[in-house]
């Protein structure tokens, strides 16, 4: 991976050191594949997990955040189980649950890991998704996994389990989206941050060209003034965040490739928006740049 090569020597030398405790989940090692628009950032997230730290990555929907921690992985070829945040995310959720079996033709209680366990027993990355979206009172339950401390005391079984040798969590975070509380302060500290921007220029030109199936050169470079356009646009407050995800544009330069780039872009990106004024100003914009 070219992102591996530009690494600084001792970063690399590093990696090259870290050794898993355990061959187990080796289909869990993501394949990674995140441009960033700087290398500092992957420098400093490395640096971090290289030092046992957890990291918070902070930035837009659709700036990349999940496919950076996947990348992280596959730097490290370390295993990441994942979990989805979300209103309804209990403890059952994060550590396991217990259930009836069969063993020796009696009925048992077995207890069935869930993500942070297993994370924490095998040494791997445990990676929480929109970590914002799930309520208060359930996180604190692993504030103990993220300190010093590295362990927690599984409520289901009372075992106290401490995280292997290779465990770290990595958690990403959209600010200010429906649904989102903020982070518990206790919790933020927890945490080295990440800021993770939208990727523009001949950066997003080659993600464009790597990750879609669009090849005309003159329409990936609208696309990419298209983006260029929108994220101003955000800054300026003309429209939401969001309008300018790097995701929504992708999928429209794969639609692009099949159907008009105006139509693609309503389909992609301005269909998915509430406000008649932001999908007039996406489509005014479209027009302008692809007539």
């Amino acid at each position: 991976m070219q992102m591996k090569e530009e690494l600084p020597a001792n970063i690399k030398e590093q990696l090259q050191k870290f050794q898993r405790n355990t061959t187990a989940y080796t289909e869990l090692i993501r394949e990674g594949g995140y441009m960033a628009p700087n290398k500092e950032i992957i420098i400093d997230a490395v640096t971090a997990l290289l030092l046992g730290k957890n990291i918070l990555l902070k930035g837009p929907t659709g700036a990349g955040k999940t496919k950076f921690a996947e990348t992280l992985s596959y730097l490290f070829q370390q295993p990441m189980f994942s979990i989805n945040s979300s209103v309804d995310i209990d403890a059952e959720s994060l550590l396991g649950f217990k259930t009836l079996t069969y063993e020796d033709e009696k009925q048992v209680i077995e207890f069935i890991s869930g993500p942070v366990i297993n994370a924490m027993e095998h040494g791997t990355f445990l990676y929480i998704d929109e970590i914002n979206m799930a309520k208060p009172e359930t996180l604190p339950i692993i504030n103990g996994v993220l300190d010093y401390r590295r362990s927690i005391t599984n409520p289901f079984t009372n075992e106290i389990v401490t995280a292997s040798k290779g465990f770290n969590v990595i958690a990403a975070i959209n600010e200010g989206y429906v649904g989102t509380v903020p982070l518990n302060e206790a919790l933020k500290n927890r945490f080295i941050v990440i800021e993770i921007p939208y990727i523009q220029g001949e950066q997003l030109k080659q993600l464009i060209v790597q990750n879609t199936k669009l090849e005309d050169e003159k329409l990936v470079d609208l696309f990419v003034k298209l983006s260029s356009d929108l994220i101003e646009a955000v800054a300026q407050g003309k429209i939401s965040e969001d309008t300018a995800s790097i995701r929504a544009l992708l999928d429209a330069c794969d639609l692009s490739k099949h159907i008009p780039a105006k139509r693609a872009i309503q389909r992609a990106i301005a269909d998915k928006l509430e406000e008649d004024r932001e999908r007039e100003f996406i489509m005014s914009l479209a027009e302008t740049l692809f007539s």
